[in-house]
């Protein structure tokens, strides 16, 4: 390999680049159509079809990677599943698979994962990782943005020091946080929702359940993925991703129906 001699840049433009392009970002997220709260399978599908459509939408993620548990197909071995019909997700983004039994697709889980990031990521979706959901905004009955911090604050002692959070302004939010269901649980805390919890592990009924629940829990509020069967007492579904796929695609198609009234 011949020798690379890279262009000599200083050090400051190396960081003016990234505070610039970072708060660009932020600033345009203090007013969003839509947060989507977490970037697992059912976050980057509802984010990714929402961008497609020409809506301005942030996924605020706490971590600092993308994909939530969809890199690993259970007990740490990164093989994923689907059923039927949810590889129609994997041929639209083009993940390759196969089915190892009748209506049953399995396909490599770093694969998956990272063409359903680069997807979201090409249709416009922008994302705040490192970030956590400190509580939401809810005006006149209806929730209408997110109060955020960042993640790491959350590991300081309040005796030592206490960083107040940002409030950023959306007409809906997406909770696809999974179990934790954040967004939905700082509204139960308040009397507003009922959270019932997770049920028994019951593939077939559970995954067809988790999308048909899929929906508007609290005006301006939609739940998806696995947040769902934590609202309404639904079966888990293990490690089979079929459910998160598909209610990511209905939680977007109800805040488009919904955006398109409201225009």
């Amino acid at each position: 390999m011949e020798r690379v001699k890279f262009k000599s840049v200083p050090e400051s433009a190396v960081s003016r680049a990234i505070l610039e392009n970072f708060y660009r970002d932020l600033r345009e997220a203090l007013n969003a159509d839509v947060f989507v709260i977490g970037a697992g399978p059912s976050g980057l599908v509802a984010s990714y079809e929402l961008a497609r459509a020409g809506v301005k939408v942030y996924v605020i993620e706490q971590n600092n990677y993308l994909g939530g548990g969809f890199w690993l197909g259970g007990y740490f071995m990164n093989t994923v599943t689907v059923r039927y019909p949810a590889q129609e997700v994997f041929d639209e983004i083009g993940v390759r698979y196969e089915e190892v039994e009748e209506g049953l697709y399995a396909a490599y889980g770093p694969l998956a994962a990272s063409k359903l990031i680069a997807a979201a990521a090409e249709s416009g979706v922008k994302f705040l990782q490192l970030t956590h959901l400190d509580d939401l905004i809810v005006k006149d009955g209806r929730v209408s943005g997110v109060v955020v911090n960042w993640s790491p604050v959350r590991a300081l002692p309040r005796s030592i020091t206490c960083v107040d959070p940002i409030a950023l302004e959306s007409r809906f939010v997406i909770d696809a946080s999974g179990h934790d269901a954040v967004a939905v649980k700082r509204l139960a805390d308040r009397g507003l929702v009922e959270m019932r919890g997770l049920g028994a592990m019951n593939v077939n009924a559970s995954e067809d359940a988790v999308v048909e629940y899929t929906g508007e829990v609290y005006p301006g509020l939609v739940v998806s993925g696995m947040a769902v069967a934590e609202t309404f007492g639904l079966s888990r579904m293990g490690p089979t991703f079929g459910g998160m796929l598909l209610s990511g695609k209905r939680a977007a198609q109800v805040v488009l129906e919904k955006l398109a009234v409201s225009v």
